[in-house]
């Protein structure tokens, strides 16, 4: 049975409001990843195997977190062809979110703005939905574990949220993501100031050690951070990962900027900006980070790939790895195909 052209089912979806096409997709997904009807949307993986911290990569093409939160449609997409899945983020208490509407597309420049506020089922929910999953594992897939902390947790207690959100998914995880540069949770990106971060990861990385020890196996932890950085900024988290020895770095999430998009419909909306507006933005920050890191230290390059050709530029920034969101809302499974293809044949 064919892919579904995406082409087809896209028209109705952006009919509908986006995060009601968003649920929809979702639940779609979760109801037919295991059984033939997932025939429909599946495709070819491309090979292309890759080892990054330690983790052998079927191929360099990741789903960013924040398409499933809750892990529920891990096997589904892991059908389209990923070579990674990182899932989240999940906090350890279930928490709605803020006030709907709180995602917006702008299509003139392929565009998403949202102000979701880690809206997730909790972290009890979320393991449970990752142990389910089990085909695109034993394919061998790579999964992430994206953690945060709860919209409630003041931030002076965040750590708390954080040890509490890696102790929970650890077993689970092939690498953990931690994202402290979402701009929808208050003070959240203060986590990135250096006194702060600094302690945050100190504290981090001696229970990862821990765990290592009880489990007996050391999963790799990965920071996520803002492409919102200037060159000090940068230095200075660039500093502190190696300094506490951290695996690797994800650059980046979505941006507080409007320059892009301004006088577009919906361009104002606090929140998020992600998509095409955000490629170089994010470029900027893993060649700075390449620059400061060295070789041989892992960066996940996100932001703005729409095309293999956007994939291939954030390999040539110093990225190891790339991930999609909004590209893969706005053009679907194909762009999976095209993407790790284009990283494929990089030399």
């Amino acid at each position: 049975m064919a892919l579904i052209p995406y082409a087809l089912t896209r028209p109705f979806l952006f009919g509908l409001d986006p995060e009601c096409a968003h649920e929809l997709t979702l639940d779609s997904i979760a109801r037919l990843q295991h059984t033939p009807a997932r025939l429909a949307w599946s495709q070819r993986r491309v090979d292309d195997l890759v080892t990054v911290a330690g983790l052998r990569f079927p191929n360099r093409l990741g789903l960013a977190a924040g398409l499933d939160k809750n892990g529920r449609c891990i096997d589904g997409f892991g059908a389209m062809g990923f070579g990674f899945i990182e899932v989240g983020t999940v906090t350890p208490k279930a928490q709605p979110g803020n006030p709907k509407p709180r995602m917006f597309r702008l299509p003139e420049q392929q565009a998403l703005i949202n102000r979701m506020g880690f809206n997730n089922d909790g972290l009890d929910a979320f393991v449970a939905n990752v142990r389910r999953a089990h085909s695109f594992r034993a394919g061998g897939g790579v999964l992430g574990l994206n953690i945060g902390k709860n919209a409630s947790t003041p931030i002076e207690n965040a750590v708390d949220d954080y040890l509490i959100g890696l102790a929970g998914v650890y077993p689970h995880a092939d690498y953990v993501a931690v994202n402290i540069s979402s701009p929808n949770t208050k003070n959240l990106r203060a986590l990135q100031s250096d006194e702060a971060l600094d302690g945050l990861l100190g504290v981090l990385v001696a229970r990862q050690a821990e765990l290592a020890t009880q489990h007996g196996r050391r999963v790799p932890v990965f920071l996520k951070i803002a492409p919102d950085l200037d060159e000090t900024q940068i230095r200075v988290i660039a500093a502190t990962l190696k300094k506490h020895g951290m695996d690797g770095v994800i650059a980046t999430n979505t941006t507080l900027s409007r320059d892009a998009v301004k006088g577009l419909r919906h361009a104002e909306e606090t929140g998020g900006l992600s998509g095409k507006p955000v490629r170089e933005m994010s470029s900027q920050v893993i060649r700075a980070l390449r620059s400061e890191l060295g070789a041989g230290f892992p960066i996940i390059g996100a932001g703005g790939v729409m095309s293999g050709e956007d994939a291939r530029a954030k390999l040539a920034a110093g990225a190891d790895l790339v991930q999609v969101y909004t590209g893969f809302i706005y053009a679907g499974p194909p762009l999976v195909t095209e993407a790790a293809t284009a990283m494929a044949r990089k030399g």
